[in-house]
């Protein structure tokens, strides 16, 4: 996905018209030249969507959103998530009475939809909601003045049995145009829904290809699919061919307006959770926070380009960083789609996975994903972790609770250092605040300490303070039947603060 933000955009929109203009910095990228003068000013405004949570009658899924305390200055602000509008097909209808009763329908959605599921009032606090079984809808929404610097939201579901089994967690992204998604399928035994959610109020259209081993799969009907204005799609992938794959990457574009995108993949056998866009293509991607007793990790790659790719597989564990047995290089040809199975790869520690050329003049970008199981047999649970950029100034994940919160942080150059905070709870609590070393191409796996008077849930904010790039994912587990289910989420710059150049007039025309 790209790493340009709605957030970054507004902000610099706004910002804009006051100064005369603006500069986006992607995190982590250098400043122009030019630059060197600009400040550093909060957003003032950010958009994120939420996929409809589940289809299980059986769903229990909490809301947390949550904007950090401090950068967001005077001036007031909102924060809301919306239901999105349903998508009715009643173009064909003549029937006069159901065409009434459509309308009728359509009117009390609309407003619903104007009515938030929840809102946050001040930064600091996280606000929680919950809604059970399958007609929880997609959530739009948008934060203004100090709420909108880190304005993050997460959904998290427990279903306890049925086909999709799992704990799905899932960070509310922010519309864009282009996402990649390794580690989808078709196959029989997999239900992989792409949801897309628009939440502006004119109608998007979204291309979608599926890129397996032996390159793109056969598709009729993935192109010009119609996403209406605030509304929410889902798009079951094995209906868009006939080729059963059990890995492959999906691409979904635009080719008018932005959504949302994110995938719900359910297996059979293992559990079900969400599938997040990974990184922009690059030649070098980190994939932050196996977790220590993970039973089987399966790497997922796409090159995107022209060229092949050949990356080199790394570990970076608890002390070092090393290359998997048998495993420490891996071949990509372009526009196919790579699997390899690590198995067990970190051993009982926890891990984090670099890959990065093996030719550092043949940098070709490439997208990953990692599918991760913990457990055996019929007591199995997948979660996925895409390629994700650093936490750079600051990341935020809300919902966290008194037990099962488990913090990764990999350190791929140099040594860094971070401060966490976790933030008041969303029904009490006192802030707490630590500080990590993360050593140079390790991987540091903390409980994080929870607020002291804890009630509710609780954010974990992750910031940059010395050293080199930090690359973070937060996983979450509750114990269901004897289940140990997780879903873990990764932590990339929030994207909060934009640089604006100082403004300067050309008084020279005045010289005559």
């Amino acid at each position: 996905m790209k790493s340009t933000h709605l957030s970054l955009i507004a902000g610099a929109a706004v910002l804009a018209a006051v100064t005369g203009f603006a500069t986006v910095t992607a995190p982590g990228a250098p400043a122009e030249p030019a630059a060197k003068s600009a400040a550093l000013l909060p957003v003032e405004r950010a958009g994120l969507v939420c996929p409809a949570p589940s289809n299980s009658d059986l769903a229990e899924t909490r809301y947390t959103a949550f904007t950090p305390a401090g950068e967001g200055g005077e001036t007031k602000g909102a924060a809301e998530l919306k239901p999105a509008l349903p998508v009715v097909d009643d173009e064909d209808e003549t029937d006069p009475k159901k065409v009434k009763k459509a309308e009728e329908a359509a009117k009390k959605a609309k407003e619903k939809a104007e009515k938030p599921v929840l809102a946050v009032k001040e930064p600091g606090t996280p606000v929680v909601a919950e809604a059970n079984g399958s007609g929880a809808p997609a959530l739009v929404g948008t934060a203004t003045g100090k709420l909108a610097p880190g304005w993050t939201a997460q959904q998290t579901t427990e279903v306890s049995a049925g086909g999709s089994r799992g704990l799905l967690g899932v960070t509310c992204t922010a519309p864009d145009t282009d996402f990649w998604f390794p580690g989808a399928s078709t196959a029989k035994s997999r239900q992989d829904y792409l949801h897309l959610t628009n939440p502006d109020d004119t109608g998007a259209v979204a291309d979608i290809e599926l890129y397996g081993p032996e390159g793109a799969l056969k598709s009729e009907v993935g192109d010009g699919i119609t996403v209406p204005a605030r509304s929410s799609v889902a798009v079951l992938l094995s209906t868009l061919t006939s080729e059963a794959v059990d890995q492959l990457t999906a691409h979904v574009t635009t080719r008018s307006g932005r959504i949302g995108a994110v995938v719900m993949s359910a297996d059979d056998s293992a559990g079900s959770d969400w599938i997040t866009a990974s990184e922009d293509p690059s030649g070098t991607l980190v994939l932050p926070g196996i977790p220590a007793d993970a039973t089987s990790v399966q790497l997922v790659a796409f090159a995107p380009g022209e060229a092949d790719a050949d990356v080199k597989v790394q570990l970076m564990g608890e002390n070092a960083t090393f290359s998997p047995a048998g495993n420490a290089t891996l071949h990509i040809k372009s526009s196919m789609t790579a699997a390899v199975d690590l198995k067990d790869l970190t051993r009982g520690e926890p891990g984090s996975l670099r890959l990065s050329p093996v030719r550092k003049d043949r940098a070709t970008p490439i997208v990953a994903a990692l599918r991760v199981v913990r457990g055996k047999g019929g007591q199995q649970e997948i979660a996925y972790i895409p390629a994700t950029g650093p936490v750079g100034a600051r990341a935020t994940v809300p919902d966290n609770r008194a037990k099962g919160s488990t913090l990764s942080l990999t350190a791929p150059g140099a040594t860094a250092k971070v401060k966490v905070t976790a933030s008041a709870g969303s029904g009490g609590g006192e802030p707490a605040v630590e500080t990590y070393t993360v050593k140079a191409g390790t991987t540091l796996a903390v409980t994080p300490k929870a607020p002291e008077g804890l009630k509710g849930s609780y954010a974990l904010t992750v910031e940059t303070t010395s050293g080199g790039p930090v690359h973070a994912s937060r996983s979450l587990a509750l114990t269901s039947n004897d289940v140990q289910m997780f879903t873990v989420q990764t932590l990339p710059d929030d994207g909060g603060m934009v640089e604006v150049p100082s403004a300067r007039q050309d008084l020279s025309v005045l010289d005559d």
